[in-house]
């Protein structure tokens, strides 16, 4: 198998690097990025691992490009962000190339353009398009799959994200997060698609490790692709928090200076400059939290699925770990499409394989309780 590594030069690419060129079956790892130095280093580096280290250099805005880059690979996993810009982009241009496609897209109209805009083109060609697999949406789209079918009729779910202001990514994170926080949100209520303003709603909610932590709603996917692939849910809601620090991004965004592009592009080079001189320290976790609520045996119940973990790690990982089992054909699917992974990957699964890799998810907030799912 080979596979090309679009943003692999980056934080969470160069962590999905980092494990593809040690799988089995893996012949050759390509990390394609703008920033050949950075890519060629990272190559060097890991320089005698099981698959070859190969560097290409990419534009996202050059189609013709990214299709001859991508031409002759197997599968085009990417972390090339900011994915509003770039999703649609970097899909179409790997259908064109004869390659599957999956990326860790985490912003909710990019997930819906794909979604909409690719879904014939990818059926035609018998490519498939695994969209937002990355920790949210990703790890935490899998584990509404995994409690939703513990249920006997699942209702609602919410995704809670702490992600600390020095959990690190990079300009591109930071451009994510400005746009997330932006504009209007979806949001799934009363089993309808609708949309609100981002940072409208708060609320406080219990992390593992991090305690009580204040979150809003913000732009990301899971409340566009959940509801498609899980429809007997009637709600689904996607919150995230910072904690200290916060007002530093929530404020302006409900004055609406972050789509001011001036005043977003400084803010940006601000916050990459204090990331650099913050360099040598190990960026922070965060943790995620699944709720989901429904009926079990005639009764109500509420089940929850929870972790912690750095950014890099677990978006990375998760990155590779479903390009993996797209090139290997492990999928629940067989068509062409596209598709989020609540929508192609057996949850019990995935989540057996990230935990031998060492990140465990848990069925309680103290931690006490490690998700051990049966074998399909």
């Amino acid at each position: 198998m080979k596979i090309i590594v679009l943003g692999g030069a980056g934080d969470v690419g160069s962590r999905a690097v980092e494990e593809l060129v040690l799988a089995e079956g893996v012949q050759e790892v390509a990390i394609a990025d703008r920033n050949t130095a950075a890519a060629q280093r990272i190559a060097d580096r890991l320089a005698g691992a099981r698959a070859n280290v190969t560097v290409r250099a990419v534009d996202a805005d050059d189609h013709a490009g990214l299709v001859r880059a991508i031409s002759g690979y197997h599968v085009a996993a990417s972390a090339l962000g900011p994915f509003f810009r770039f999703e649609a982009k970097l899909a179409r241009a790997a259908i064109e190339a004869g390659a599957d496609y999956a990326s860790v897209c985490d912003e909710w109209e990019a997930a819906e353009a794909v979604l909409d805009g690719l879904q014939d083109e990818a059926r035609r060609s018998g490519r498939i398009v695994l969209t937002g697999l990355g920790t949210s949406p990703g790890v935490t789209n899998i584990g509404i799959r995994y409690l939703a079918d513990q249920l006997d009729r699942p209702r609602r779910a919410d995704v809670q994200v702490y992600q600390p202001l020095d959990a690190g990514g990079g300009e591109a994170v930071i451009r994510h997060m400005l746009h997330i926080i932006s504009g209007d949100t979806v949001i799934w209520r009363r089993g309808a698609r609708t949309t609100i303003p981002a940072c409208s709603e708060s609320v406080r909610v219990e992390f593992p490790r991090f305690g009580t932590v204040q979150v809003w709603n913000m732009g990301h996917a899971e409340p566009v692709t959940v509801p498609r692939f899980i429809p007997q849910l009637e709600e689904v809601n996607f919150r995230m928090g910072f904690g200290t620090g916060s007002a530093v991004f929530i404020t302006p965004a409900k004055l609406g200076f972050w789509k001011l592009r001036p005043i977003a592009d400084a803010f940006v080079r601000l916050v990459v400059r204090w990331e650099q001189r913050q360099a040598t320290a190990t960026p922070a976790d965060g943790a995620i939290r699944v709720d989901v609520w429904g009926e079990k045996d005639g009764k109500d119940a509420h089940l929850i699925l929870c972790g912690t973990g750095q950014m890099r790690e677990v978006t990375g990982l998760s990155l590779a770990v479903g390009a993996l089992m797209l090139g290997r054909k492990q999928l629940s699917v067989r068509e062409g499409g596209v598709y989020p992974p609540e929508g192609c990957i057996d949850a019990a699964t995935f989540i057996r394989i990230m935990r031998d890799k060492g990140l465990v998810a848990h069925e309680d907030i103290a931690q006490t309780r490690p998700l051990v799912p049966n074998k399909s």
